[in-house]
């Protein structure tokens, strides 16, 4: 989630009894922010979007706990109240998480109870400018000092700015603490989709790695936002097809 990562059929059985999912089929990173975004080519309804992969890993915990119940209590009724007792637990806790990673994706290292509102604020423009979602976060970097120069054009987003200015301003943490936290949060580059796809198609084509190469070097050390990767960096070119992927990719 913090990376814009769909698994796109995260599915009871693609999900390990350790939490994490596994299987990755019809995988890919979302480029604009939306929470609705699907890249699987059978997720016809957006079950397994971006935004619902924190219900369905509950719903995923849901559908276990049931297998389970016959070892929690003899009785029916006492082993579905204990095994709700637990999974009630996660909703706050995803929430908490949550809250703690975009407050690092803002360079925030305390906690305020106006926080929430100003996430919520930046997530709505996002959205509504269909902004990429990991390269807004690195020009947040940049425009901590001259956000003239970035949202100068944009006088919504400005307005937000000073908001978060005058939070920034307010924590115990330098404004060095605050830029290290941004970019321990927020990747520097990730495998765009039309890069895999460039590399997927030279290599199956024309038997030419030389595209995945590139696309394996860009990777590496993807949180080191001191190496410059332009053509790895930009987003997706616009008025471009939407893009699938499928099971078995």
């Amino acid at each position: 989630m913090n990376v814009g990562f769909i698994h796109g059929v995260m599915n009871t059985d693609n999900m390990a009894l350790s939490g994490e999912t596994i299987d990755y089929g019809p995988c890919a990173f979302m480029d604009s922010y939306d929470p609705a975004t699907v890249f699987s080519s059978i997720d016809t309804y957006g079950r397994y979007a971006f935004g619902n992969q924190p219900a369905i890993a509950l719903w995923n915990l849901s559908r276990f706990a049931e297998t389970l119940l016959p070892l929690i209590h003899p009785e029916r009724p006492k082993a579905i109240e204990k095994a709700t007792n637990v999974l009630e637990r996660f909703e706050p806790l995803f929430e908490n998480l949550k809250s703690q990673s975009w407050r690092r994706k803002l360079g925030l290292g305390n906690k305020e109870e106006g926080d929430a509102a100003l996430v919520d604020g930046l997530q709505a423009w996002m959205k509504t400018n269909r902004a990429d979602y990991i390269n807004t976060f690195r020009a947040l970097m940049d425009a901590r000092q001259t956000p003239g120069a970035y949202f100068g054009q944009d006088p919504a987003l400005l307005v937000w700015w000073h908001s978060w200015e005058a939070r920034r301003k307010r924590q115990p943490q330098s404004d060095a603490e605050s830029l290290s936290m941004m970019q321990r949060a927020t990747p520097s580059v990730i495998p765009r989709n039309h890069r895999v796809e460039d590399a997927l198609n030279a290599a199956s084509d024309a038997q030419d790695y030389k595209p995945l190469q590139g696309l394996l070097d860009a990777l590496q050390d993807p949180y080191n936002h001191q190496r410059e990767r332009p053509d790895y960096q930009a987003p997706a070119p616009a008025g471009g097809s939407p893009y699938f992927t499928f099971c078995g990719t």
